[in-house]
């Protein structure tokens, strides 16, 4: 489908194959059915207070893991990690690979090699956490919901967060979001934040 004339307004009528207009990348970290770890990018997040709701492939190794072992890490890594996120984004943990992801995964039973990154034990869960990231959630699963088109909603509750301490505001419990970089996913392209522009006026941590 073609665009369509700018509406009055200056705006075209478009269709987009996908809508990330603009979302932070994360690494989810489950149990495999053998005692293994998977690990998997996605970009698909939204959080409620202590409440995250995730967008995982149905087919994937991570949403039947989930569905059997409902706890997780997710670790967001910073934009200078986004090659290891890219080279996990083309393998999968699910074997033999599915019929869909044929043309466009191939199986790894190693992330870690993939990936280039590491591991390192969590606290309260049984996955583990992803060592260079500067951001961990631990997390339990409190609902799993199919049926979305080819994604699973996974809703999990955060029981434990781990940051670096150069991003968290010194004697406090809050993220420093000067300090923080996400990596963040628009239209398959990976960025950086840019800089600050305002803040809301219930911020803990806006200085103006």
């Amino acid at each position: 489908m073609t665009n369509q004339p700018a509406s009055e307004l200056g705006h075209l009528t478009i269709r987009p194959k996908m809508l990330y207009v603009g979302t932070p990348v994360f690494l989810v970290s489950t149990v495999n059915a053998d005692g293994t770890f998977n690990l998997a990018p996605a970009s698909s997040y939204w959080a409620l207070e202590q409440v995250l709701v995730l967008g995982l492939e149905t087919d994937g190794q991570s949403a039947r893991n989930l569905l059997e072992r409902p706890e997780l890490t997710v670790s967001f890594p910073h934009p200078e990690l986004w090659p290891a996120v890219e080279r996990l984004a083309s393998v999968t943990g699910r074997h033999p690979v599915p019929a869909a992801k044929a043309e466009r995964y191939r199986h790894a039973s190693d992330k870690l090699e993939v990936s280039g990154l590491s591991f390192e034990p969590s606290e309260i869960v049984a996955p583990p956490r992803v060592r260079e990231c500067k951001l961990q959630f631990e997390a339990s699963v409190r609902r799993a919901t199919p049926g979305l088109g080819e994604y699973l909603m996974v809703e999990a509750e955060v029981v434990r967060v781990h940051a670096a301490p150069e991003i968290v505001v010194p004697g406090t419990d809050h993220v420093d979001p000067n300090a923080w970089h996400p990596t963040i996913y628009s239209f398959r392209h990976y960025f950086d934040i840019g800089a600050e522009v305002g803040w809301r006026s219930t911020s803990d941590t806006a200085s103006g």
